[in-house]
């Protein structure tokens, strides 16, 4: 990473460097000359305690890991939570519909059904954050760092991933968890705005409810559009 792209953890002020290297295994942490605290103590924190602190959405930890790494997963793990939504929404779209029939087995092995709801929860996705970066675009009056923005709103969908535990271990309280699930992603979305942006907490949750809202208008769409296609296929 550039020097320039570092951040303080604690005041979101630039940093030169993270650490300072006396050689012999010696490491000295920078001090930030705002706050007077350490740049980046999460250097020296075991990643489970860093996991542990995101998933806290704690802004230090989600500062660490957008400015002062080199992670890059957000395209791998954009498509894995994609995967894990469309497979909740396949499992959904049949979970009614079982039966004991050996013949019936050919109707789950439709692949195209699933790749139809990848293809609706991308189509989701993409209507979320393209709603939240455009708000963002005209709110703040000057041009934000859109790869940056963007790259924080994948990384903060982690929580996607426990839609398949929902699945697994299905129960009575399954859309309670479901929307507890969709919660905390929203909230990681928000935290993720706030760190990228420095901004208040107000403006990020009118971006966050704009992408939400954006998503929900696409969905209702998807969803008239294909039954529609489904009707004319039905009539031929």
């Amino acid at each position: 990473m550039k020097k320039d792209d570092f951040r303080c953890v604690e005041c979101n002020e630039e940093a030169p460097e993270l650490h300072r290297d006396y050689r012999n295994g010696i490491l000295k942490i920078t001090i930030c000359e705002s706050c007077h605290k350490p740049v980046d103590k999460y250097i020296e924190y075991d990643p489970v305690i860093i996991l542990i602190d995101a998933i806290l959405c704690k802004a230090q930890a989600f500062r660490h890991i957008l400015f002062n790494t080199n992670l890059n997963i957000q395209w791998k793990l954009c498509v894995f939570c994609l995967l894990c939504e469309a497979y909740l929404r396949w499992s959904r779209l049949h979970g009614s519909e079982q039966s004991n029939d050996p013949a019936d087995f050919i109707r789950y092995t439709k692949e195209w059904e699933f790749y139809s709801m990848f293809a609706l929860a991308a189509l989701e996705l993409l209507a979320f954050c393209g709603g939240a970066m455009g708000f963002l675009r005209l709110a703040v009056g000057k041009t934000p760092e859109l790869r940056l923005l963007l790259r924080a709103l994948l990384l903060s969908c982690y929580g996607k991933v426990l839609l398949i535990p929902a699945v697994i271990w299905e129960h009575d309280y399954s859309p309670l968890c479901l929307g507890l699930i969709k919660l905390f992603v929203l909230t990681s979305n928000l935290q993720a705005i706030r760190v990228i942006l420095n901004c208040s907490r107000l403006l990020s949750m009118v971006a966050v409810f704009v992408g939400l809202l954006s998503e929900v208008c696409v969905a209702q769409a998807s969803e008239k559009t294909l039954a529609n296609v489904q009707d004319m296929w039905m009539l031929h």
